[in-house]
């Protein structure tokens, strides 16, 4: 069907407006982390009356953004591959194999999402409390024992994700790996991974933003020491004063790395990359 010069307006008028809506706090977060304090402080205006980039370089003073950062990438990046490095199997085995319980075993995968995050807040921090008193192994406050409370719920997800992509993925890639003589690890690696690639990139991206950007485990399971990104911009509001520009700034390079990413593997979401494997 051809587009009407109405309907091509309207489309116009609305990808504007979305854009619009997507770009203007960008905009706002850019431009107060480029201002003065008492610019940010005081009534908004739009354009900073003076650039300046102090707050860029006082923000790794005012906290230990530093820390935080390198807390947020360790965390964030184990429990991605971890969490997608066992949804593989899982998902390979729930996929390509039929065996008792298995039915039973994806409801109970997909039901775990029907909870909300909080209920399992404090369950998690007497087991980590109780197993470090019993065995001295100190899971809380510490960058371990947040990885694995983000698996708790990154991995479900993953396994989910994953087994719908491998049932998209012909079964006559299998067949034709077995006669050639390739057993179940060999027809996985050599050929379910690499035409999974973008499957797994996504889940591996949901992954990763999911432990990224998580507030409420991070901010009861975390010390000091071990604390994420995500509750370490909070030590810019202080007693006394609320270093804005700071804060926005600092918001600014922690976006750094998820645009980065995204913009690097933005190849792989591309859907339909099995479409004619089989010939």
């Amino acid at each position: 069907m051809r587009e009407s010069t109405g309907e091509r307006w309207a489309r116009r008028i609305v990808l504007s407006l979305l854009t619009l809506f997507v770009v203007a706090p960008l905009y706002v977060m850019l431009s107060s982390g480029l201002k003065p304090l008492r610019d940010v402080q005081g009534p908004f205006t739009w354009l900073p009356s003076r650039v300046t980039f102090q707050p860029f370089v006082d923000m790794w003073q005012t906290v230990p953004l530093g820390r935080y950062l390198v807390n947020s990438l360790l965390v964030a990046s184990s429990a991605a591959v971890v969490s997608v490095a066992i949804a593989i199997f899982a998902a390979f085995a729930i996929s390509r194999y039929r065996f008792r319980g298995r039915q039973l075993f994806s409801v109970t995968v997909l039901s775990t999402q029907m909870f909300p995050g909080i209920l399992f807040l404090l369950p998690l921090f007497l087991i980590y409390v109780n197993l470090g008193n019993a065995t001295g192994i100190e899971l809380y406050a510490s960058r371990l024992g947040l990885t694995i409370t983000y698996l708790t719920f990154s991995l479900p997800f993953s396994i989910w994700m994953l087994v719908g992509y491998f049932d998209s993925i012909p079964r006559g890639l299998d067949e034709a790996a077995q006669v050639d003589g390739a057993g179940p690890l060999r027809t996985l690696f050599q050929v379910i991974l690499p035409t999974a690639v973008p499957g797994i990139v996504a889940v591996t991206v949901y992954a990763f933003m999911t432990a990224w950007g998580e507030v409420l485990f991070a901010s009861v399971m975390t010390d000091e020491h071990s604390r994420t990104l995500a509750v370490g911009l909070q030590g810019y509001a202080t007693q006394y004063n609320v270093y804005w520009n700071q804060a926005m700034a600092a918001s600014v390079v922690v976006s750094i790395p998820v645009v980065v990413g995204f913009l690097a593997l933005q190849r792989y979401f591309v859907a339909g990359l099995t479409a004619g494997a089989v010939k």
